[in-house]
Order: structure tokens, then sequence, then C-alpha cells
């Protein structure tokens, strides 16, 4: 049984692997920043646990608010007795025309996904190093993978997080600090409502299952739906010219 500190699961991908890891059984704590929704997720896991009813409790935590940081994790580690594992899976998105319409949308979005996403990894880098080690899970996307023109920004700022996790487990799996990079693809959740789905769109629960099972193997890297490893393959071969001229 691990003890998991989540960040992002009140809704989304976040919550659905939450739920997997409640109903077999791990001890989570929950960290967010609207209370309202922590109180209803951790309502919610607590009665899917084998143990129905044992609480789940949540603290307070803003990714545009780094002096946050450190209470919440203090929080967690005192009430799980320890961490073993954290999820994050909190990011800002937004549509590459709003965020080049909006300056300050794109400033909030880059420096929530990249410049604090990155300091939250490193707070808990440095607890898990000084306590023997434990796994970091970060999902971020397949939108980093190349430049395309409909996800720029959004874009960029998963491809810094990308090579900062991919940096970060080569430097310390040794050390005890286990690093997995999730990059979903195309996933049915609120993020992404009323945009069109691929033919290859995934489903959360699927798709949390993978998760689950790359944080149990302790796998470093993972396309998920596993058909992203594929038709990313293809665009990242594509020639410049050809990118150009296409949409996606």
């Amino acid at each position: 049984m691990k003890k998991v500190v989540l960040v992002g699961a009140t809704r989304g991908m976040g919550r659905a692997v939450a739920r997997i890891l409640a109903e077999r059984g791990d001890s989570l704590f929950l960290l967010g920043r609207n209370a309202a929704e922590l109180g209803k997720s951790a309502e919610d896991l607590s009665h899917r646990g084998p143990a129905n009813g044992a609480p789940v409790a949540h603290a307070p935590l803003d990714l545009e608010q780094p002096g946050s940081f450190a209470a919440a994790l203090d929080a967690a580690s005192a009430a799980l007795g320890g961490i073993d594992c954290v999820v994050l899976s909190a990011a800002l998105f937004a549509q590459q025309d709003a965020l080049e319409e909006d300056a300050e949308l794109a400033r909030r979005l880059l420096e929530v996904n990249f410049t604090n996403t990155i300091v939250f990894c490193e707070e808990v880098r440095r607890r898990m190093l000084a306590s023997g080690g434990g796994t970091l899970c970060v999902f971020s996307s397949v939108a980093g993978d190349r430049g395309r023109k409909p996800v720029g920004i959004y874009g960029a700022s998963k491809a810094g997080l990308s090579h900062y996790l991919e940096s970060l487990d080569h430097k310390y799996r040794e050390k005890g600090l286990v690093t997995i990079c999730i990059k979903p693809g195309f996933v049915k959740t609120g993020m992404t409502a009323g945009l069109k789905p691929p033919p290859f769109a995934g489903e959360p629960v699927p798709v949390a299952r993978q998760v689950v099972r790359a944080i149990d193997r302790g796998t470093p890297m993972v396309y998920a739906p596993g058909i992203w490893r594929l038709v990313m393959l293809v665009i990242q071969n594509l020639p410049r010219a050809v990118m150009r001229r296409v949409g996606f």
C-alpha cells in the first residue's frame, strides 16, 4: 500500500487515477486550490477504498503561489506518515488563439505549467531524496514533442517540462527517486471539452490504468493512450514544409 499525494485529483485524469488508487487501498492526500472541490473529491474517495469511509485528508496548494508548496507537503507528510509517491496532473490549458490575444493568460500558463511545476517538483525531489527515495509522477503532454500550430505556447511549456523530468530521472534514479513523465494525447476530459476528438481519443479510466501501471513499474515515460507513441513518431518525422501546410 502506497502513501500517495495527488495534485489535480478533483477532475479529469487526476480524479480517475485517484479513484483507482483508492479502490486498491492506497492511502491518499489531496492538494489543490479549490477547497470545495477538494472536500467533495475527498469524500468520494473515502468511500471507494477497502475500508469504506476511511477519511481522505486534503490541504490547499495553488500552483500560482509557490509559497504554498512547502506547507502543503508538510501537511501531507504529517497526515500520511511519510510520502511514497506524488502525482501531479494539474495544469493550465488554453487554445493558441486565446493565448496569442491575451498576454497575461499566456504568462500565467507558462508560469504554472513550466516554472512553478518545476519549483514544486524540486521541493518534492529534495524531500524524497532526504527520506530515502520515492516516486514522482508528472503529467506532461504529447503537445511538447514537436512544435505545432494549434499548441505553440502550451506545447512549449510541456516541452520544457518533459525535458526537465527526463533529466531528473537520469540524475537521481540510482539514488532512489523514480521520475515518471506521462504524455497524454487527446483524452476526453473537461480540459478537451468543446474540441473535436480524433479517432484515437482516449477515455479517462483506461488511461488512468496505464498511469497506475507506470507508477507501480517505475516506467520513466508513458504515452497514453499508447497509440500516441506511434502518432507522435510520425509527426516528429514530418518535414517542416509539411508541418507548415497542415493544421494539426
